[in-house]
């Protein structure tokens, strides 16, 4: 039973995404928000349990990547999918509807099937990350549950209109342009520091323990907005690490 317990914790993981997913295109943004936590988590909980039990298999390797391909591939593809069906369709449906009512899809429009480019992407950075074994205490490019963040921040942002921008994001020009970014992140070359500490000890941790504690006064001071704040924040360091020093924090 032992061995078979961080795979377990992982297909938890593939479960919580495909609920996601449903809630959604359901059109509840702050259920799906709550499956993606609960995936995150798995995906966090699996390999450090795999680890502590010396129970590392290649079919838990495998899973790990189908897993995180829905929960963190097609959830946030589904979630820029809506956040367009929105833009072009403001009064059609949206991610809040009256209760007990369910959010009915007819004939969405074309220009929101570009959000599942994301979906596509992250396929093909999980593919390359299985093969890569470069990345082991560093990444290269955008992780897809730093991605899956960033677009559910955004799409929390839009849900309660956080500081007034939730109809600035609806432009679609700008969930293009942002698909586009992230996608190509996704696959790029560029190193960004692992958020998972080793250990408690301040050497080699520097930058994850300051991260850390300027994410949490985030999370006070912007609310729902933090997510996407953060993880937006969590960007622009590792670009100005790899622009100024072409190297970062392992």
């Amino acid at each position: 039973m032992t061995k078979h317990l961080p795979n377990a914790i992982t297909l938890f993981n593939l479960f919580c995404g495909c609920c996601a997913i449903v809630s959604i295109l359901g059109g509840d943004i702050l259920t799906a928000v709550g499956w993606l936590a609960a995936a995150a988590v798995a995906d966090f909980a699996d390999g450090a349990v795999a680890r502590a039990l010396h129970v590392q298999s290649p079919i838990g390797i495998q899973l790990d990547s189908l897993a995180d391909m829905v929960s963190f591939g097609v959830a946030p593809g589904a979630m820029l999918f809506m956040l367009l069906n929105q833009a072009f369709m403001p009064e059609g449906p949206a991610w809040q509807a009256f209760p007990g009512q369910a959010v009915v899809f007819e004939a969405p429009p074309w220009q929101a099937f570009p959000g599942f480019v994301l979906s596509v992407f992250s396929g093909l950075r999980l593919a390359k990350f299985n093969i890569d074994t470069r990345q082991t205490k560093h990444f290269l490019g955008l992780a897809t549950p730093a991605c899956t963040i960033l677009v559910a921040g955004l799409a929390l942002v839009v849900h309660f209109d956080s500081f007034g921008l939730g109809g600035i994001l609806l432009q679609p020009w700008l969930l293009y342009v942002m698909i586009a970014l992230l996608s190509g992140l996704l696959v790029s070359e560029i190193p960004m520091f692992s958020l998972k500490i080793s250990g408690l000890r301040w050497k080699g941790n520097e930058i994850k323990f300051i991260f850390a504690a300027v994410s949490l006064l985030l999370v006070f001071v912007l609310g729902w907005a933090a997510p996407a704040a953060v993880i937006l924040l969590y960007l622009l360091v590792n670009l100005i690490i790899y622009f100024t020093s072409g190297k970062t924090s392992t």
